[in-house]
């Protein structure tokens, strides 16, 4: 049996940037929200909005772009997202429905959730051998 390198056991899979940048975008989003009273709780999102900022790019790839590039785009989508969190948090309960304080988180779980499944599937599907 013979594999071609990386392409041949992992295929042609390349969408792991889209799925951990939604991931990015609702966690900010939820860290800025919580950004008024810093509490331990808000440093462990920060802590885990670092982790999902790097860790990704070191998923199994076909290409990968520079680093810096990589560090630079996802930096953008969170501090976007902390921003527009921290802007709309005010907004709950007076502009926008008391119930939408929850919708960052909702959004978050959801897009982990499908973020493992996709992460799961692009791991543990093989090709055979040609």
């Amino acid at each position: 049996m013979h594999l071609d390198g990386p392409k041949d056991t992992f295929g042609s899979f390349r969408g792991f940037t889209a799925d951990t940048s939604f991931v990015l975008f609702f966690l900010g989003l939820e860290s800025g929200r919580t950004l008024q009273n810093f509490t331990f709780d808000t440093f462990l999102l920060f802590v885990t909005m670092a982790m999902v900022t790097v860790l990704p790019y070191y998923l199994p790839s076909n290409d990968r772009p520079d680093l810096v590039r990589w560090l630079t785009g996802r930096g953008l989508i969170a501090v976007f997202a902390v921003l527009m969190g921290a802007v709309l948090s005010p907004a709950y309960g007076t502009v926008l429905p008391e119930s939408f304080r929850f919708m960052p988180l909702t959004f978050l779980i959801l897009a982990a959730m499908v973020s493992c499944i996709v992460q799961f599937y692009a791991l543990t599907r093989l090709r055979p051998a040609k």
